[in-house]
């Protein structure tokens, strides 16, 4: 069963059009998106090229919708979810969508992909941005030297102020899973788990009233889960410049797989997987 997964697209119409005339040649079983989809708040390139302001509607939506005319019954099961820079407030037009069978949104849900459960989850831990619809405190109230508190920054969609404050990607987590088994599991993440080959950030020799940044931005609750939990494969993204410091996109913890498709380069980086041959997995710059 052939997948892809791609992530930290950014709006980014060539990457799209990549990734659509994939679709259209390869017929994938299913497509998996890890957040970071839509262009920046400020980012108004596309726009103003296609001549229209609605990016979910007119562009991802409609890039979906060709591809379903075309491809029929081979349409791919598409699972996706928003990341720390996709404003909250278009997650109502991406359930929308959803209700009309074009994709699966998945944050903080369970859906299925065959014998597979399939799990999303768009938090991240606190970051030195400001945007904080998708920031959570990881397994602590701990905000790392640099970065901002979930408390503080600005959000499209309010939160409670409770919620804020005590809300962590741990409890997340336990919640979305309770019991359930998870030796087939698929995990759709946008935080990628910490300190691996994934989360390596380009932060070498950096201080902050003197005290030296952690390299490793990725989120503990995520790697602690992963280690306890075992689920088959982890789909993230998010720290853009991983692969190229680490020379590696993939790792593993324990008996789970564990993929990024994030990248810093302008190509699209697809990843190329079947979840009954994760050793054979590719990632393609195209």
């Amino acid at each position: 069963m052939l997948c892809f997964f791609v992530s930290d697209l950014h709006g980014d119409r060539a990457r799209y059009e990549t990734l659509f005339a994939h679709i259209a040649a390869e017929r994938p079983a299913a497509v998996f998106l890890g957040g970071d989809l839509l262009p920046m708040p400020m980012d108004r390139r596309w726009a103003l090229e296609l001549g229209r302001a609605d990016f979910v509607a007119d562009l991802l939506a409609s890039g979906f919708e060709a591809l379903s005319r075309t491809l029929g019954n081979a349409y791919p099961r598409v699972f996706l979810i928003l990341g720390n820079d996709d404003a909250r407030i278009e997650e109502a037009a991406l359930r929308a969508i959803a209700a009309r069978g074009l994709w699966r949104y998945v944050h903080a849900a369970r859906s299925r992909l065959g014998e597979h459960p399939v799990y999303g989850y768009s938090h991240i831990p606190p970051s030195p941005f400001l945007l904080k619809d998708w920031e959570r405190y990881d397994v602590s109230r701990f905000v790392d030297p640099g970065c901002v508190s979930p408390e503080e920054g600005r959000r499209t969609v309010p939160v409670a102020a409770h919620e804020l404050r005590y809300g962590t990607i741990q409890k997340d987590l336990e919640l979305l899973v309770g019991n359930d088994e998870l030796e087939q599991a698929i995990f759709l993440f946008h935080a990628p788990p910490y300190e691996t080959p994934l989360d390596r950030a380009a932060l070498d020799g950096r201080r902050i009233d003197h005290v030296p940044l952690d390299v490793h931005i990725g989120s503990i609750a995520i790697e602690r889960f992963i280690r306890a939990r075992q689920p088959l494969l982890t789909l993230h993204g998010h720290v853009h410049e991983a692969a190229r410091l680490t020379g590696t996109w993939r790792t593993r913890i324990g008996r789970t797989h564990v993929f990024s498709a994030a990248h810093d380069g302008p190509e699209l980086a697809l990843v190329r997987f079947d979840p009954a041959r994760l050793e054979q997995a590719t990632r393609e710059l195209c």
